[in-house]
C-alpha cells in the first residue's frame, strides 16, 4: 500500500536524538528525508558507541530512511544550497539553540516568506525564550528539573541515573505528533506552522502521574496518600528469584491478588480492600505482603516461576537484562526485531516500527546513510527547477 507521507519532503537540520528520531518516524511513513550534516564531522550521533563494523548502533537506529548531504550553513554557497532544498520542502526540523537560525538566515520568519506552507519544527531543551533558552538540552538536565529523579526520602546517596532517555523521546514523540497534526491542518487550510517543541515542556506534559502529589499540593490539597507505583507498594515491585535473577510483580487489582493468594494457599492475606487501596502500600499489611511475596519468588528459579505464573494467569514476569530482552521468546513471537541489509555493515538488526502491521510504515526503504552519501544527487535536486515533490497536502 502507499505509505501515508509519500510525496512529502523533509529537510532535517537536527542531530543526536530527538530531531533525528522524529524525522526517522516521518521517513518510515514514506517521507523523503534529507539529512543535512556538518562537513567533516557530521551528526555527533555518528560517534556514539557501540558500532556494528563502522557505523554506530545509535546512529543507525534513528537515521534510516534518510539521504545525507554535508553543508556548512555558515558558508554562503552551502547555505544557498540548503535554502534551495528548504524551498522545495514541506517540513523542516532543526535543533539549534535559540538565535542560531536567525543568524544563519534560516529561521521560520525568513523561510516562511518564500515557503509559506512550510511546517517548521524547532526542538530545543528549554524552549525558544526564557532564562534557560541558551542552556543545552541534555536529557539528564531535563529529567532532573522535571522532578523525575529526585532523591528518595531518607537516602543520603545521590539519585540513580535514569536508564531511559525520557526527555529526548518525549520531545521526539511530541515533535512527530505536532508535525503530523500541522500537516493535516495544512491539507485543510494550506497554511504552514511553527512548532516550538521544548524537551522540558514535553517531559512535564508526560509526567502528570509521576508528579501527581505535587499537582495536588499545587491545588491546595495535601497530596496524600501518594500514588504508590514506584516500589513502596509491595504488590507492585521487583523481587529476586532463587537463581539470583529477578521478576516483576504486578498484583495491583483485587481479583489478581485474590488469585495469587489462592495459588499460594494464603487466604488470610486477602482483606476487605477497595479500589482506593490499589496504589497504596496497603498500610498494616505492607510488611506481611512484602515478606510473603519475597519468600515465594525466592523459592524457585526465574524461568520456572514465570512459567507457573503464566499458566496460572498471574502477572509475575521476568526482569530481563539487555541481551535477554532482544532475544526473548516474546520478541520472537511478535517478530519485533528484523534485519536489514546495509552496504557496508551487512545485515544489521532493527526494532520494527509498531505501525508496520497497519501498513503505515516501512523501515526498510533506505539504510541509514553514510556521511555525505547523497551529496551529488541532493545538490542536483537543489539546482533543479520547480518544487520537486512538494505537492502532497498543499493548496
Amino acid at each position: 500500500m502507499k505509505l501515508p507521507l509519500e510525496g512529502l519532503r523533509v529537510v532535517d537540520l537536527s542531530r543526536l536524538l530527538p530531531g533525528p528520531w522524529c524525522t526517522r518516524v516521518l521517513g518510515d511513513m514514506g517521507a523523503d528525508v534529507i539529512k543535512v550534516e556538518q562537513p567533516s564531522v557530521g551528526d555527533y550521533g555518528r560517534f556514539n558507541p557501540p558500532n556494528y563494523k563502522d557505523m554506530g548502533v545509535y546512529f543507525a537506529s534513528v537515521n534510516r530512511n534518510k539521504r545525507s548531504v554535508a553543508l556548512d550553513l555558515a558558508d554562503a554557497d552551502d547555505r544557498a544550497v540548503a535554502l534551495k532544498l528548504i524551498a522545495k520542502a514541506d517540513i523542516l526540523v532543526e535543533s539549534f539553540r535559540p538565535g542560531v537560525t536567525r543568524r544563519l538566515g534560516i529561521d521560520y520568519e525568513t523561510i516562511a516568506k518564500s515557503n509559506p506552507s512550510i511546517i517548521y519544527c524547532s526542538i530545543t531543551g528549554f524552549g525558544s525564550n526564557g532564562k534557560l533558552a541558551e542552556v543545552p538540552g541534555h536529557d539528564l538536565s531535563i529529567q532532573g528539573m522535571a522532578g523525575l529523579i529526585e532523591v528518595a526520602d531518607g537516602q543520603d546517596a545521590p539519585p540513580a541515573m535514569p536508564m531511559f532517555h525520557t526527555g529526548d523521546y518525549s520531545a521526539a514523540i511530541h515533535a512527530a505528533i505536532g508535525v503530523l497534526a500541522a500537516y493535516i491542518r495544512r491539507t485543510q487550510t494550506g497554511n504552514g506552522c511553527f512548532l516550538d517543541v521544548a524537551m522540558f515542556d514535553c517531559t512535564l506534559a508526560m509526567a502528570s502521574v509521576t508528579l501527581s502529589s505535587a499537582l495536588a499540593r499545587l491545588a491546595g490539597s495535601t497530596g496524600e496518600p501518594k500514588l504508590e507505583v514506584f516500589g513502596t507498594n509491595p504488590r507492585y515491585a521487583c523481587y529476586r528469584t532463587r537463581d539470583g535473577k529477578a521478576v516483576s510483580v504486578s498484583l495491583l487489582e483485587m481479583r489478581t491478588w485474590q488469585r495469587f493468594c489462592d495459588y499460594i494457599q494464603r487466604p488470610d492475606l486477602v482483606y476487605d480492600e477497595t479500589w482506593s487501596d490499589r496504589h497504596t502500600p496497603h498500610a498494616g499489611y505492607t510488611d506481611a505482603f512484602r515478606q510473603v511475596i519475597a519468600e515465594f519468588c525466592a523459592s524457585d528459579d526465574r524461568g520456572n516461576l514465570v512459567k507457573r505464573m503464566l499458566d496460572a494467569g498471574i502477572p509475575i514476569c521476568a526482569v530481563y537484562d539487555a541481551d535477554e530482552a532482544v532475544t526473548s521468546p516474546e520478541i520472537k513471537a511478535r517478530q519485533l526485531i528484523a534485519f536489514s541489509e546495509h552496504p557496508v555493515e551487512g545485515p544489521i538488526p532493527y526494532f520494527k516500527d509498531p505501525l508496520v502491521r497497519a501498513e503505515l510504515s516501512d523501515p526498510t526503504r533506505r539504510h541509514a546513510p553514510l556521511f555525505n552519501e547523497h551529496d551529488v544527487e541532493l545538490r542536483e535536486l537543489a539546482d533543479s527547477s520547480g518544487q520537486g515533490k512538494r505537492t502532497a497536502g498543499a493548496r
